[in-house]
């Protein structure tokens, strides 16, 4: 009897990466690849128009990154499993992106089997994780007294706004891409400020680059 084939969509920021993983995945029979996109707000429209049964996204993504990509996909399709595919090895981002409803983790560094593997475990609603990120994840969950993360307290409109901001887009350009006016943009820009006890704009950049909101 001929296996079920899974529905991917995948994202990421690399048109080359895009492709070796497509190619790689639809060597496999079980696997059809139905969307890819170039960054978060894209995958999330793609998402939305083609229901894929897995998406596996790249963490650094452009517009909305993997986090907040992760959130949005789950809260419009929760029965799409989420695998990140990315080379961040840091426990922070692992741990937010579990938070998030991601199922998956594999880093860019292993071998395509674990890529694989990791696409055929969540097929049947299993997790996966591979070698170096099952040892991470131990280690938190020995060691939980860990710090809360300041990003929390934002809100994920504040949270977008402020990858926006990181990635030098002006509030007028933020306003169009959101459907937002330009005032709302000001004033979640502002609340995301105060909440965090920031002045400039560059101390904005700097704290997103720090919480892993955007590439430095």
């Amino acid at each position: 009897m001929r296996p079920i084939t899974s529905r991917i969509l995948i994202a990421d920021d690399h048109q080359a990466m895009r492709q070796g993983v497509r190619t790689l995945l639809e060597s496999h029979a079980d696997f059809q690849v139905v969307g890819e996109a170039a960054d978060g707000r894209e995958a999330l429209n793609l998402a939305v128009e083609t229901k894929p049964d897995i998406a596996i996204l790249d963490y650094s993504l452009p517009l909305m990154n993997g986090l907040e990509l992760t959130r949005a996909i789950k809260h419009e399709l929760p029965r799409t499993e989420i695998l990140i595919y990315t080379m961040h090895d840091r426990e922070s981002i692992l741990i937010d992106v579990l938070r998030a409803g991601a199922r998956g983790y594999v880093l860019k560094s292993d071998s395509g089997v674990h890529l694989v593997s990791a696409a055929k475990a969540l097929a049947k609603r299993k997790p996966y994780f591979s070698g170096a990120i099952s040892e991470t994840l131990l280690e938190h969950f020995i060691d939980t007294n860990h710090s809360t993360d300041k990003s929390i307290m934002l809100t994920a409109r504040e949270r977008e706004i402020v990858q926006l901001i990181a990635e030098g887009k002006l509030n007028k350009q933020i306003a169009h891409m959101l459907g937002i006016s330009v005032k709302t943009v000001e004033t979640h820009r502002a609340a995301a400020m105060h909440k965090l006890k920031l002045r400039t704009t560059a101390e904005l950049v700097l704290y997103a680059v720090r919480n892993n909101i955007v590439e430095p």
